[in-house]
């Protein structure tokens, strides 16, 4: 083998540039050695880390805004005495409490995502601010919790109104989201013409998997929601998704549409599921909800439901915030290797609209009236969302289908135009 080796000069190094050659073989020009670029990989590795430190730091949130509610009056007497907290601090606990939690989250990732929504680079300083100083971001954080405590309920008031904003944009987001998750998985798995023929059957197996779910869904919340002719508004509420599916199939295998039955078999069985979530989140003493009141009490399958909905929010933020690419006009898009893996400025900004969500939740959309103890998003106001959000998952959807054909220039055969 030809004597390759040749000492690298500094210049070269810092050039980024590096010729090697040898007796049997032409220059080779290397450009890939930067400086900058030496330790992308720990740099890499780290910001992906961070994803997950967020997402604990926002889980321990949510957790203190549920204690803030239910046990605040009891655990922190001290903010009887503070005057924002009003006459026996009732405006630091229950519902303004847990406002007062999500607006110090809210101030924690708008001020990310106001320090590294210009990041590009990993070697940028933004981009390192965001995957270290994690002491300095204990201190911020610790402060952007506590800011809230001292503000006047007047003011607490109109971040809850605004709250309500920020968590119908954050819906919306997480709409578009888990659509293109489900165009993605449609892409991906539906048969082709060099398709096998065992994935044909698997394709065809998942799909009817999926509508076999949903119409037990259907079958289901019609024998315990809708039991009696007298709930007229959850057999309207269960028909209406039952024809927002076949609606949904049809489109879907339309000849001009053609994707097939796998995404809108998957896209049936989430808008089941969001229909369901609706009814459940009735009032317990509603004569058409199998929930009975518990009157105060709750058991283990209460705080079992309780911390599954609170790791469910976690989840749904962390998948959102890591899926910018779902908003960006052109979905192709060539990573350097010194590039960022994931939007840092969008994932901090859906982590923010995300601390609005759970103020929401915790509160079942209602300025007014707390929420019973492990109690979360029940109430008639949180129905009343969840039944729109469910609307319109099901329209976000079919424009998908119908967009790209609706938008379609029509083709014209001008050698047909010319003859005579």
């Amino acid at each position: 083998m030809a004597d390759m080796s040749r000492s690298i000069s500094v210049a070269e190094i810092e050039s980024g540039v590096i010729d090697i050659s040898s007796s049997n073989t032409q220059r080779v020009k290397v450009s890939s050695v930067d400086p900058r670029n030496i330790d992308c990989f720990g740099a890499r590795n780290k910001s992906l880390r961070a994803r997950y430190v967020y997402s604990i730091i926002f889980f321990v949130t949510n957790l203190t805004a549920w204690f803030i509610r239910d046990y605040g009056h009891s655990v922190f007497p001290p903010l009887y005495y503070k005057e924002a907290c009003g006459i026996g601090g009732h405006d630091c606990f229950h519902t303004l409490g847990v406002l007062r939690v999500s607006l110090g989250c809210f101030i924690f990732f708008l001020l990310m995502f106001l320090t590294t929504f210009t990041a590009r680079k990993l070697y940028e300083a933004c981009s390192k601010w965001h995957s270290g100083w994690w002491g300095l971001k204990l201190v911020l954080l610790l402060v952007s919790m506590v800011v809230p405590f001292f503000l006047p309920p007047d003011f607490i008031h109109v971040y809850g109104e605004v709250a309500r904003v920020g968590a119908g944009i954050f819906l919306l987001l997480q709409l578009i989201s888990v659509i293109e998750f489900i165009r993605w998985w449609n892409k991906y798995w539906s048969p082709d013409e060099q398709s096998t023929q065992r994935c044909c059957s698997i394709t065809l197996f998942t799909s009817t998997v999926f509508y076999g779910v949903s119409i037990c869904g259907i079958v289901s919340m019609y024998y315990f929601y809708a039991p009696r002719l007298a709930c007229s508004l959850n057999i309207f509420f269960i028909t209406w998704t039952a024809f927002l599916l076949m609606v949904m199939m049809a489109m879907s295998l339309h000849s001009k549409v053609n994707k097939g039955l796998l995404s809108s078999g998957i896209m049936a069985s989430y808008v089941v599921f969001l229909c369901w979530s609706a009814i459940r989140s009735e009032p317990a003493d509603e004569k058409c909800n199998i929930q009975k009141s518990d009157n105060g009490h709750f058991d283990w399958t209460t705080i079992l439901g309780f911390l599954i909905a609170v790791g469910a929010i976690v989840m749904a933020t962390f998948s959102t915030g890591i899926d910018s690419k779902s908003f960006q006009f052109s979905k192709t898009e060539f990573k350097l290797e010194d590039d960022i893996r994931y939007n840092y400025g969008f994932f901090h900004m859906i982590f923010s609209l995300g601390a609005m969500y759970f103020a929401m939740l915790f509160i079942s959309w209602n300025l007014e009236d707390s929420a019973n103890e492990w109690i979360i998003d029940v109430g008639w106001a949180s129905a009343c969302v969840k039944v729109i959000n469910e609307w319109l998952a099901a329209t976000i959807y079919m424009w998908k289908l119908i967009g790209p054909v609706v938008k379609k220039p029509k083709v014209v055969n001008d050698e047909e135009s010319m003859q005579p």
